[in-house]
């Protein structure tokens, strides 16, 4: 049981919460998903099952989307609804036009401070726990990017909005970031993720489905194949020898592939007679080889399609 399984995240668990309740029904040997959410966000997580856990690293540089909620007028020190409250405006004097105005300074690419409460670690600590012990560490400011923007309603105290960003993007320092440009402060209230590296909530599946099926022995309905989860990389089905060569992990060249589509492409997929994934192989030769990036062994039972 290899393959990708998307999740509508509930309220109120962790990532790893979720990723455990995946583990047990799925009784998988090993899962891991691709992207923290917070644990009062909700929606697309991206769960990889057994060997596909192999592929995370080619899942968790897409584009995100979220749906989000800001409150203008409360600083906290999570920059979100979690945190203790830093400060408050008494009256909120802010004009829809300010705050649209504001929204448009935020697009294209930024420098972006990671908050002190995050998983990123120092030392092997992540952030959150130092915080939550009193010292509060800052890294280096990282760059993003904000593909789109958009305030869809203003209900002043809130901002309903949504945002499409680049990986390392926090929601919460952009809401954060935006209040102190509005000179009132404001933090997160509600947090939707809508879309992962391709993923979308039409695709994700709930805990509570996903135990359904688990009962009436149609699991396998909510796993998605690792080479139909690699989205936007060239596959090529290899013949027999081929795969026979890359089994065994004998050099492999450009030439061995035969004429490939997409020739700005950074990784090919591989697969078998039966269209299982076998391997993931890089584009940029080294002394005239393909590098291999990862390689599967044949298994039984695998999700095909």
């Amino acid at each position: 049981m290899n393959g990708i399984v998307v999740v509508d995240k509930p309220a109120e668990m962790t990532s790893a919460q979720v990723v455990a309740e995946v583990k047990t029904v799925l009784e998988a040997r090993k899962v891991g998903h691709t992207g923290t959410l917070d644990p009062f966000a909700t929606g697309v997580l991206v769960c990889c099952v057994n060997q596909a856990t192999r592929l995370a690293r080619f899942l968790t540089r897409g584009q995100k989307c979220y749906q989000a909620i800001m409150r203008l007028g409360v600083r906290t020190d999570t920059h979100d609804l979690t945190g203790r409250v830093l400060s408050e405006e008494v009256s909120l004097t802010v004009t829809h036009h300010e705050v649209r105005s504001a929204f448009k300074h935020f697009s294209g690419i930024k420098e972006q401070v990671p908050p002190a409460f995050s998983a990123l670690k120092h030392h092997g600590v992540p952030l959150y726990k130092l915080a939550r012990r009193g010292t509060f560490v800052q890294k280096p400011s990282r760059r993003i990017s904000i593909y789109g923007l958009v305030v869809h309603d203003i209900d002043l105290p809130d901002v309903h909005f949504e945002v499409r960003c680049s990986e390392g993007t926090y929601v919460r320092t952009l809401c954060a970031d935006i209040g102190d440009a509005l000179g009132c402060g404001a933090h997160l209230v509600r947090l939707r993720r809508t879309e992962n590296s391709g993923f979308t909530l039409g695709e994700a599946i709930s805990l509570s489905t996903m135990k359904a099926l688990s009962a009436e022995g149609k699991i396998l309905k909510c796993i998605m194949p690792m080479r139909q989860a690699l989205r936007g990389i060239p596959e090529i089905q290899a013949g027999r020898a081929l795969v026979q060569r890359i089994r065994q992990g004998q050099p492999v060249t450009k030439v061995a592939l035969g004429p490939l589509k997409d020739g700005t492409a950074q990784w090919i997929k591989v697969t078998d007679a039966e269209r299982q994934l076998i391997a993931v192989l890089g584009l940029s030769e080294k002394n005239g080889v393909l590098p291999y990036m990862c390689v599967f062994p044949k298994t039984e039972g695998s999700v095909v399609g």
